[in-house]
């Protein structure tokens, strides 16, 4: 910063001192911004560096973009042309000119479908659209491919020329559509509802060339993404190159750089194939051969083993020792049959000695015998019981207060306690009494003569 003079008490600044300080002041006041503006008043002079004004339909202000950094663009400004500018604010001082230093630009169109780009793909994601758990998985040979894409343009002849190479044997169906305008993203949902539907196709190509964001968009719109995964037949898309990455890539099955690769991944290569199947011919030849060889020397050895132990000979002599334990056995149950009939003829004489008839009959007079026995000797108990009991009776009643009663006594009882009486003495003062004749009770109190 420029130390101004003092002159009188007062500080005094060139202009050129002015203008480093407005400079400084803007330099430290804006860092790195953004404009959205149209470019205006393009200068290209022999240096390299750009000189242009940008400007909205309030303002304008001075630009100027150096050759360094103009170099790097990936666009032509043009007058007339919406960009945004990335840069710093400052002066020219020469002129004391307020002025804009841009060190990027892009073309602000590009930078509004990139913004609706990355949302768009923001809100299918957190919907699931991209989730690997939908990813289907491709068939290793497809029956038949549909191929979505432009009939006429590079991506169409790309695809055809890799698969008659790759897999000429497969059959092909065609959906023609437009890849790029307003009509393209109808075209392309409704080509993909239609080659999902025919259930001849096992797998979908949805492919188109290179190209710029904007060649690019109708892959990048919902109706089409939405489209892309209802689709219950695998979809691959090979759209635009390796760098280029729409909306339809993230949803699909799978994503191939090119329309190329989306045809190579989706079929084996014929000749491989071939090779392979020759390969393996070969080898089951040389496995088969060597199998029947090991067999048939195993055979061999079986078959000397068999003929050194003789089977016939074997077979005689186990009929032989089968004869002889057949006999051996034939003989053994006729002598138990032998034993078990004389057996059976004593069990028979020991049961008619002992006939059951009879001991029925001598048990049942014994029964009637001890029958008769047992009533006599219940009556003879009986009678002598009962006379006992009599003689018993007789002695008690002889002994009885009733009897007492009978002959003109009574029973005296304290009413309350209900204990006998047998003394005068024992009664007190209007004691209540409880006297007992033959014929009954009567209840009295007990009169003191003092």
């Amino acid at each position: 910063m420029f130390e101004p003079a003092p002159l009188n008490n007062r500080t005094i600044l060139s202009v050129a001192e002015l203008n480093a300080e407005v400079n400084q002041l803007l330099n430290r006041g804006f860092s790195l911004i953004w404009v959205e503006a149209e470019i205006s008043n393009l200068v290209r002079p022999s240096s390299g560096h750009l000189y242009f004004t940008l400007k909205d339909n309030k303002s304008q202000i001075r630009s100027a973009m150096f050759r360094n950094r103009n170099m790097k663009l990936n666009i032509t400004p043009e007058n007339g042309m919406k960009v945004l500018v990335r840069g710093r604010v400052g002066l020219y001082e020469p002129r004391g000119e307020y002025q804009f230093i841009a060190e990027h630009m892009e073309d602000a169109g590009v930078g509004q479908l990139q913004r609706e780009f990355e949302a768009l793909k923001k809100k299918l994601s957190e919907a699931g659209l991209f989730d690997d758990n939908h990813k289907k998985q491709l068939p290793e040979y497809p029956k038949r491919i549909a191929i979505i894409t432009s009939p006429s343009g590079a991506a169409i002849r790309d695809i055809l020329n890799v698969l008659k190479r790759r897999s000429p044997q497969t059959p092909l169906l065609i959906y023609p559509v437009s890849v790029q305008g307003s009509n393209a993203k109808g075209q392309i949902e409704a080509a993909i509802r239609r080659a999902d539907k025919d259930d001849s196709c096992d797998v979908i190509i949805l492919a188109r060339g290179g190209g710029s964001i904007e060649d690019l968009w109708s892959f990048n719109e919902e109706n089409v993404a939405k489209a892309i995964y209802h689709a219950v037949t695998p979809i691959v898309c090979g759209i635009g190159h390796e760098i280029d990455f729409t909306i339809a890539d993230f949803v699909a099955d799978l994503r191939a750089p090119t329309p190329s690769a989306a045809a190579e991944l989706i079929t084996a290569d014929v000749r491989q194939l071939l090779t392979n199947v020759t390969q393996n011919k070969v080898w089951l030849q040389q496995h088969l051969i060597k199998t029947i060889q090991e067999k048939q020397q195993k055979l061999n050895w079986l078959t000397a083993r068999l003929d050194l132990q003789k089977p016939s000979t074997k077979v005689q002599q186990q009929s032989q020792r089968l004869d002889e334990v057949s006999s051996r056995l034939h003989l053994q149950l006729q002598t138990l049959l032998n034993n078990k009939s004389l057996q059976l003829a004593s069990f028979q004489a020991r049961l008619q000695a002992n006939q059951p008839v009879r001991k029925i009959a001598d048990s049942k007079q014994a029964l009637s015998y001890l029958s008769s026995r047992l009533m006599q000797s219940l009556n003879n108990k009986i009678h002598y019981e009962q006379s006992r009991f009599s003689l018993q009776v007789a002695k008690l009643d002889s002994i009885s207060p009733l009897k007492t009663l009978e002959r003109g006594y009574s029973i005296t009882k304290d009413s309350q306690t209900n204990q006998l009486i047998s003394s005068a003495s024992a009664i007190t003062n209007k004691q209540k009494l409880t006297i007992r004749f033959k014929d009954g009770e009567i209840h009295a109190t007990a009169i003191s003569d003092d």
